[in-house]
């Protein structure tokens, strides 16, 4: 997912020209520069927050940050690199959204698995609606996963485990040793791989857990509604989600776990969202010119 190819490479090029022209006072460019960067820091949070509307508030916060600081930018990282630590940063600092302020943890999450496997339900989904929602209950459930990780834990692990970045690079952006990212890296890794391997069918096929088990009671309780997937429906630039039981049985129960957390989608931002920064960042000129 992260990589370090060539195609990469231009990218990043091509993207630094456009800061400098930016940086000049360009305003295509700096828009230019918003489209380029506006998915990633989606991406990273919806991640770190579990819930659309609280990732695009947030990356909406982050984009406008990038902005009025983009004078400080020096090209003494990947610009990429720097986006991330000031989305970090922010994500570290915001105030507790709606999945962090339920208070989930691993107890609660495997207590809820439980209670669904041991429902019973009359609830039968039309079965062009059941692929969808089974969708939404794995993706649901990995988002889950990675909230009951402390922020630190949790920022880690996406980029270390989901992005796949160097531990250099991942130190660099959350400002820590490379050492002290390796350790919280393994922490998070244990943590999570602990809670898959207690619940998760698709980990440890021990378990009697299947996300297709777990729609009806789901459905039922609320916790997924049919007519408004968060997930499933979600744009993306991906069109395969998840890892086939086949592929998964050929994998160790650690490579099991980081496959399912990186084969979840590569979500692309909410249209309206460069529209908003947009705005914003035109309502605050006026402000200034005002004065």
């Amino acid at each position: 997912m992260y990589g370090g190819s060539t195609e990469r490479f231009l990218d990043a090029r091509r993207v630094e020209t456009l800061v400098e022209q930016a940086k000049e006072g360009d305003r295509e460019s700096l828009e230019q520069v918003i489209e380029t960067i506006q998915d990633r820091v989606y991406g990273l949070a919806i991640r770190m927050l579990s819930h659309p509307a609280d990732a695009e508030d947030a990356t909406q916060e982050i984009l406008i940050k990038v902005v009025t600081h983009l004078g400080e930018f020096r090209g003494e990282s990947a610009f990429t690199s720097w986006v991330y630590r000031i989305a970090c940063n922010h994500l570290l600092t915001t105030r507790k959204r709606r999945a962090e302020r339920t208070e989930v943890n691993f107890e609660s999450v495997e207590r809820h698995v439980d209670d669904a496997l041991a429902a019973s339900s009359a609830h039968v989904s039309p079965a062009a609606e059941q692929g969808l929602l089974v969708q939404e209950v794995m993706m649901a459930c990995t988002h889950v996963i990675l909230v009951c990780l402390n922020r630190d834990l949790r920022l880690t692990y996406i980029l270390g485990e989901v992005l796949e970045m160097p531990s250099e690079e991942g130190a660099a952006i959350l400002e820590i040793t490379p050492a002290a990212f390796r350790k919280r890296l393994s922490r998070a890794r244990t943590q999570i791989r602990n809670a898959m391997q207690a619940t998760c069918g698709l980990v440890n096929p021990d378990n009697r857990c299947r996300c297709a088990s777990l729609v009806p009671h789901f459905v039922k309780a609320g916790w997924i509604r049919p007519d408004k997937l968060l997930f499933a429906a979600h744009p993306r630039h991906n069109d395969e989600v998840g890892v086939p039981e086949a592929e998964l049985e050929q994998m160790s129960e650690r490579e099991r776990v980081a496959a399912l957390f990186r084969s979840q989608p590569d979500y692309m931002a909410p249209a309206a969202l460069l529209e908003n920064v947009r705005n914003i960042m035109k309502a605050a000129s006026l402000a200034l010119q005002g004065r």
